[in-house]
């Protein structure tokens, strides 16, 4: 492995199977620190990130001060970073962060925290940056630096192009920064326009310093940093020239490394099935050919005369890869019936088959597998969707307005009471009206936002021909906070999944394997499915149920990993774009966008079609659009 990472990563890279993992080896090695520390009688001086990345790591050092005893009295803490203005009590303070995830649950000394405040007077900055650097020298600096990574490389709020040797700071953030932190502030025009953060220097004078990342979405980013060269457009880049850092990511957000990507080009490698599928048409990319044109000579100045050797020649290579994919390709999502199905990606009998198709919020289900759900119903299946959460944050205030005055003109029309109506949308207009950015909404004003996105869900399904009693709301508690930061999931949300999939005993099971969705509800109800199915273990049914995941709004799979895509037609594609439409609080601009401003109709349809042209180039039919789905094993013994 150490020739390996000599020829592509300039540092040292662990990668772990998943976050919780990897967050728990990193909270041990804080936990021994502060624990030689005060041993010797010395001060362990930690530099602390907020965000979604850190989270697991606060988590473990919260249970081992509560299980194990570990004390915090000698710890001395230094934020990176906070946004201004900001006050500390605001939702998405780093100061309410730090306290509720860490602070508030261990016995730190009050003395001992040293946080950004983002509600210093303009002329108090300079000063205060200034004393914050010298606080840092007087204890002797930072030990361990925990950092976090941004989608463009930043290390605290260090936009690309700062100067590496800059201090701590008032910066200005660009409109990326500005569009990344949206979800959290709900809406791009509540996000503050500046940050107070450490600079890239005061970083490096760390005595060690840990950066993590989690998930596909930072797996380009990581690239840069890891393999290219040192700059200021990539801040994170100069951590190459620490002494002592590592770098811990999950499998996701290592995906476009080169040993993982590529691996042929490192060594020898096991040419598993999916492998060699990856190797081909990562050649017919790079040379910009079809499969079945690819030549020995191709392989061979590519670097993958191994394969070759191994396998070939290149012909009887490409008949197998061509294959391969070919049968990836269908029009029967559920099985065609009376028909072989040796090389179909879907079993033939039963027909037609119980579908349960789970959506984590009221549209990914139309956003991502639209086309598949219409076929599905077309076909004749017993098609269930469950919504898994009710979606209710990511409705903009002026759409409860709208359907409140909506409820009180119907109630005048049909008779019914309309002082109560009348009341409701008084209350509501005059909340909105002293409502802070990020302010968790009424309880009655919450449900009005999942009834308006129940409602357009049912629509969804009534034009696709899904009938009212099999779309099922789940509603489920751990996301049922009213804030953007949501619970864990817990015992309560798998028996629901688990009694919905009891009920229905489905032979075929679609969910969201999107890991990029930037508010983590996706990943949460994908572990929300796996931990309910392993509660089912041993039902008789499961031993004939298929689970086929589908990709959100944030990413598609990678062709080389499908195993089963699903062309649409033209008349299919709009099919699935007026699904979308029934969506309209959605549209034309959702509440939380992520960096990608295009609607969601328009990124899944844009997917759908650059997919088409992909199976078209390496040789395959052409199709208007395709949806692609890989199937996930599960042990049922």
């Amino acid at each position: 492995m150490e020739k390996f990472e000599k020829r592509y990563e300039k540092v040292p890279v662990s990668i772990f199977s998943d976050a919780e993992i990897a967050s728990k080896l990193v909270a041990k090695e804080v936990a021994k620190l502060i624990r030689d520390k005060a041993q010797k009688g010395e001060k362990c001086v930690l530099g602390l990130i907020a965000g979604s990345t850190a989270v697991g790591v606060y988590e473990n050092l919260v249970k081992m001060h509560k299980e194990e005893g570990l004390s915090f009295k000698n710890v001395i803490v230094f934020n990176i970073n906070e946004y201004y203005p900001l006050n500390e009590d605001e939702l998405q303070s780093h100061h309410r962060y730090m306290h509720e995830y860490l602070f508030d649950e261990v016995d730190i000394l009050k003395n001992n925290i040293h946080l950004i405040p983002g509600d210093l007077k303009k002329e108090e900055i300079s000063s205060f940056c200034t004393e914050y650097e010298n606080k840092i020298a007087e204890v002797g600096g930072i030990d361990l630096q925990l950092l976090g990574l941004d989608g463009r490389g930043q290390i605290g709020a260090n936009e690309p192009g700062s100067m590496l040797n800059s201090r701590t700071r008032l910066i200005t953030m660009d409109y990326s920064t500005r569009m990344s932190a949206a979800s959290n502030f709900f809406g791009e025009e509540n996000v503050p326009g500046y940050c107070i953060t450490m600079g890239i220097g005061t970083v490096m004078d760390a005595k060690r310093i840990i950066i993590m990342a989690w998930g596909e979405g930072k797996a380009r980013i990581i690239k840069k940093i890891v393999e290219g060269d040192v700059t200021e457009m990539v801040p994170a880049s100069v951590l190459q020239k620490h002494p002592h850092v590592s770098f811990i990511f999950d499998e996701s957000s290592s995906a476009e490394l080169t040993r993982i990507k590529t691996p042929w080009l490192t060594g020898p490698v096991r040419w598993s099935d999916k492998l060699i599928r990856r190797a081909v048409f990562w050649l017919c990319e790079k040379l910009d050919k079809p499969i079945l044109k690819l030549t020995e000579r191709d392989y061979n100045d590519a670097g993958l005369g191994e394969l070759v050797a191994q396998l070939g020649p290149a012909n009887k290579i490409n008949i197998r890869v061509f294959n391969d994919l070919q049968h990836t390709i269908t029009g029967w999502p559920g099985g065609k019936p009376n028909a072989d199905d040796s090389t179909r990606p879907e079993r033939a009998e039963p027909f037609p088959k119980r579908v349960v198709v789970f959506s984590p919020h009221p549209d990914d289900d139309v956003i991502s597998m639209g086309g598949t759900l219409a076929r599905l119903s077309e076909h004749g299946h017993e098609v269930h969707v469950a919504y898994q959460t009710s979606g209710n944050i990511a409705v903009f205030d002026d759409e409860v307005t709208r359907f409140l005055d909506f409820v009180r003109d119907i109630s005048k029309a049909y008779g019914f009471d309309e002082k109560k109506a009348d009341k409701a949308y008084r209350e509501t207009l005059e909340f909105f009206k002293h409502k802070k950015a990020g302010q968790i909404d009424l309880p009655q004003i919450s449900a009005c936002k999942g009834i308006i996105r129940r409602g357009e869900a049912k629509a969804a399904c009534r034009y696709l021909g899904i009938p009212e009693d099999r779309s099922h709301f789940l509603d489920l508690p751990f996301y049922e906070t009213g804030a953007v930061k949501k619970k864990p999931i817990g015992e309560e949300d798998i028996r629901i999944i688990a009694d919905l999939l009891d009920e229905v005993k489905p032979h075929q099971i679609f969910a969201a394997g999107d890991l990029s969705d930037p508010h983590g509800t996706h990943r949460v109800c994908f572990i929300g499915v796996l931990e309910a199915l392993k509660k089912l273990k041993g039902r008789e049914w499961l031993n004939e149920c298929r689970l086929w995941l589908y990709r959100g709004a944030w990413q598609e799979w990678d062709v080389s990993e499908v195993d089963m895509a699903v062309p649409l037609s033209p008349e299919e594609s709009r099919i699935k774009r007026m699904a979308i439409f029934k969506h309209q609080s959605q549209k034309d601009r959702p509440l939380f966008p992520g960096t990608d401003t295009r609607e969601f109709w328009q990124r899944a349809e844009e997917r759908n079609i650059a997919t088409a042209v992909k199976y078209d180039k390496l040789g395959m039919a052409e199709y208007q659009a395709i949806e692609l789905f890989v199937r996930h094993h599960f042990e049922n013994d």
